[in-house]
């Protein structure tokens, strides 16, 4: 309990706790509790009688006098609450334990047609088990929620396959680092990253799109008119930031064929000594075929295959990502030549300021991200 409470507390703060007081005071993500005792205690330390700090800050007089006393005689450690003992716990340790348990196993071990709890599906069921007495949906969650393993949230991963993953891939990390063979490219060589984004449609909505008001999103129509679909070919200068693309009618190796003389034919990489291109396995540029028709028309050009599965080491879907978000996905397009001139417009615009992205991802770290799945046993499960 307090001691007895007075109004002749009187609050001087140093400059540390002032200006801890005031950041909570000023905080937009502050607990409400803990922004009011800020406040109490800096206008209590500016001079001010109980009664005005009370009706400055919406407490009643006692609230505002016990928190500026409990703070002379604990300073910051005052304003925190003090622990409680609550009501006992309904459930024992173990019932908990049980049902985290079952929360990590899969329904279909257990012959349920789902690929997934929900809480009241875990309630029914350990219920029905005998693993915990009579719970709530909510209690279960709280339970969950409470725990460091997540049961409920998902991530899709690829895992590699290939057995030369690191072979194949090390080299594409090394010339975004600009390095080939150990040595450093000069002024005069290029890194490409380029790729295809196919099954692009022109989406055109069924009735116009409503702008923003107060209280309200701006409203896209979910029905559309299908107006077809084309692929778009880029060719991402890693270092430079440049996008070089074109739009064709569907993949192939004759538009991938006329987006490398696109890039080539024009400076600086027309009279580039080399200029790396980095692909996946697509059908457009796949196997050795691609490697020797590229040589033979460009002898500069030097196409670098990734692995299989390692399209997210290929910096230009990072384009594409900003790409869709910016400039498709919610898009109304009247036909396909509408949403080719809506693409090769944002690539214009991306290159006015676009810069290098940051990557920091390197041989290093693929080593030791295949050491871990190879130790783990992942790598030795899918061989």
């Amino acid at each position: 309990m307090d001691v007895t409470l007075t109004s002749a507390d009187v609050v001087v703060l140093t400059d540390e706790e002032r200006h801890v007081l005031t950041r909570r005071a000023n905080a937009a993500k502050c607990p409400h509790r803990d922004l009011l005792r800020a406040r109490i205690v800096l206008a209590a330390a500016d001079g001010v009688a109980n009664a005005q700090i009370a009706r400055d800050v919406g407490v009643c007089e006692d609230t505002a006098r016990r928190w500026r006393h409990r703070f002379c005689v604990q300073r910051l450690d005052g304003l925190k609450d003090r622990p409680r003992s609550g009501r006992p716990p309904v459930f024992t340790p173990v019932e908990v334990a049980e049902v985290k348990a079952l929360a990590c196993t899969r329904p279909a071990d257990h012959d349920l047609p789902l690929t997934r709890w929900s809480t009241a599906e875990l309630s029914t069921h350990a219920v029905a088990a005998g693993l915990v007495r009579p719970v709530s949906p909510s209690t279960i969650g709280r339970w969950l929620a409470a725990d460091a393993i997540k049961p409920w949230q998902h991530r899709s991963w690829i895992f590699p396959r290939d057995p030369d993953f690191a072979v194949k891939a090390s080299p594409v990390l090394d010339l975004y680092q600009r390095q080939y063979n150990g040595v450093e490219l000069g002024a005069d060589e290029y890194v490409i990253s380029a790729d295809e984004k196919s099954q692009l449609q022109a989406l055109r909505r069924r009735h116009p799109e409503t702008p923003a008001a107060p209280g309200q999103p701006r409203r896209v129509e979910f029905e559309y008119r299908r107006g077809g679909t084309l692929a778009y070919f880029a060719a991402y200068d890693v270092h430079h930031a440049q996008v070089h693309g074109m739009t064709a009618p569907k993949t192939g190796i004759v538009p991938f064929t006329h987006l490398v003389k696109q890039v080539m034919t024009q400076e600086p990489y027309a009279s580039a000594k080399r200029v790396f291109w980095i692909v996946d396995n697509g059908s457009s540029h796949a196997g050795q075929a691609s490697i020797d028709r590229m040589r033979e028309a460009f002898p500069s050009a030097v196409l670098v295959h990734l692995p299989v599965h390692a399209s997210w080491l290929n910096q230009v879907e990072i384009y594409f990502s900003i790409l869709q978000r910016k400039a498709i996905t919610t898009g109304d397009f009247t036909d396909l030549d509408d949403l080719a001139q809506r693409i090769l417009a944002f690539e214009d615009r991306y290159n006015q300021n676009a810069e290098p992205f940051g990557w920091k991802y390197t041989r290093d770290h693929l080593n030791r991200h295949l050491n871990r799945l190879n130790n783990d046993g992942t790598l030795r499960q899918a061989a």
